[in-house]
């Protein structure tokens, strides 16, 4: 329909043009038709930028996000009520606390954020992002002994670091238990945090609560419950300490949970992971929420990129991979997002699960598991839609709040979107640190108006 109304406002203008304004010209009159107007070089009304991607326009993007956060997670404790810093960690006490900014230096949110960072100086080779990770990390483990001290001191107090040294729930460990991993084995970090890492993984290990056939679960909303967020809150954190400790059995319990979690949450005939299963109830809900269907995608990336191509559990993961990753495609908006209930097109477009796909996809192409010929204009209009809400600020705009479990429509269709939805930032970041070694790498042209790799 856009189109149509552009090429009828061409024909009247030419018109016009051809014409008096009290008569017709003898001669003069012209109408655009096929034969003498390249209609086809008309130019879209496109809602959001189309085959226009750099990796200098990346760039700019990245450090105005690396700008904004650098400023608004400042590295620094403070006194709680008279909020003057405190320089010297000997002088912690239970009136401490890290000084307030936009964001948590410690949740599964910004345990994507810092691996995310990594990634982006891995791509772009600018050492301010990974600098970033390392800084804040290497704060947590210079405080979390007198912390530690404090909550044994001080029974019922809770330190600002609680959740590192008691985590409750797999959201507190394994992401940023990944992250931390991932620091470490680049032989950046100032700090020993092996044992904060052990610490996580016995948690998810042997802390976490499971259901009789092992899979790891909650007892909320309801008993017995599995969230597809989940796969992400664990999965990644062994496979990473398999790669440093060089121990197998932990990425094998990765690879378990991730087909216990698929035989029961993976719909074949959709390409698509349910939000949640509950074991007592039938039938099981299929509501499949983006975002969740992104921790899945990207759990499966995460594994991806450690196992050893000759791995046996290597063929049907990326089996699986592809058939998630096509599922997904079928769905992608024109705009280049995706739609918050992804098979409701009537929902709101959504920005965190939209970069969470543009990075894995183009993880995919980059790695080889993907065909850039197929998947390449896809995953740069995903960028481009991602690109368009992040703010002048460095903010980044239209992500979900955090979310629980629903079974209803409405719960899903209404959740609020805000620019501090911390859940936002660390996608945004992965997914131009990987479109931009994907255009670095390959040559893409816009043939007859379109993106052709």
């Amino acid at each position: 329909m856009i189109l149509k109304k552009r090429i009828y406002s061409l024909s009247f203008l030419l018109l016009l043009l051809g014409s008096h304004s009290f008569g017709q010209q003898v001669g003069s009159t012209i109408e655009s038709n096929d034969s003498n107007t390249p209609l086809h070089l008309l130019q879209p009304d496109y809602p959001v930028r189309y085959g226009e991607v750099t990796t200098s326009g990346i760039k700019k993007t990245l450090d105005r996000v690396y700008a904004y956060l650098n400023n608004v997670t400042p590295v620094m404790l403070e006194h709680a009520q008279s909020h003057k810093p405190i320089k010297d960690i000997h002088l912690i006490d239970t009136n401490s606390i890290f000084k307030k900014g936009d964001f948590r230096l410690i949740s599964y949110e910004w345990g994507v954020t810092y691996g995310a960072m990594l990634r982006v100086t891995e791509t772009t080779h600018d050492q301010k992002y990974a600098d970033y990770t390392h800084r804040r990390l290497e704060l947590i483990a210079d405080v979390l002994p007198q912390f530690r001290a404090l909550e044994e001191q001080y029974p019922g107090y809770r330190s600002p670091v609680h959740s590192v040294l008691q985590p409750h729930a797999l959201d507190d460990a394994g992401a940023m238990c990944a992250a931390m991993i991932k620091a470490q084995r680049s032989n950046a970090l100032k700090k020993d945090i092996k044992g904060i890492t052990h610490h996580y993984i016995d948690y998810i290990l042997n802390k976490e609560f499971r259901l009789s056939d092992g899979t790891l679960a909650r007892n909320r909303p309801l008993p017995n419950t599995l969230w597809l967020d989940d796969l992400y809150m664990s999965l990644p954190a062994l496979a990473q300490m398999s790669m440093y400790s060089e121990d197998p059995q932990y990425m094998d319990e990765a690879i378990r949970q991730f087909w216990l979690f698929t035989d029961k949450m993976f719909l074949p005939e959709k390409g698509l992971y349910r939000h949640g299963w509950v074991q007592d109830m039938d039938p099981h809900p299929a509501f499949h929420w983006a975002r969740a269907n992104g921790w899945a995608l990207l759990t499966m990336v995460e594994l991806l990129n450690v196992l050893p191509d000759k791995h046996a559990a290597k063929g049907a993961l990326l089996a699986q991979y592809k058939k998630h990753v096509q599922g997904l495609a079928s769905l992608q908006d024109g705009t280049g997002f995706w739609h918050q209930l992804l098979d409701r097109n009537n929902s709101y477009l959504e920005t965190s699960a939209t970069a969470i796909y543009a990075y894995c996809i183009a993880r995919g192409i980059n790695a080889g598991w993907l065909d850039k010929k197929a998947y390449g204009p896809m995953v740069l209009q995903a960028w481009n839609a991602v690109d368009s809400q992040v703010n002048h600020e460095g903010q980044v705009m239209g992500t979900c709040v955090g979310t629980g479990m629903g079974f209803d429509p409405a719960f899903y269709y209404f959740r609020p979107v805000n620019k501090f939805a911390a859940h936002g930032y660390g996608p945004v970041l992965l997914a131009g640190a990987e479109i931009y070694e994907l255009i670095n790498n390959n040559k893409y042209v816009i043939n007859d108006s379109s993106v052709q790799f």
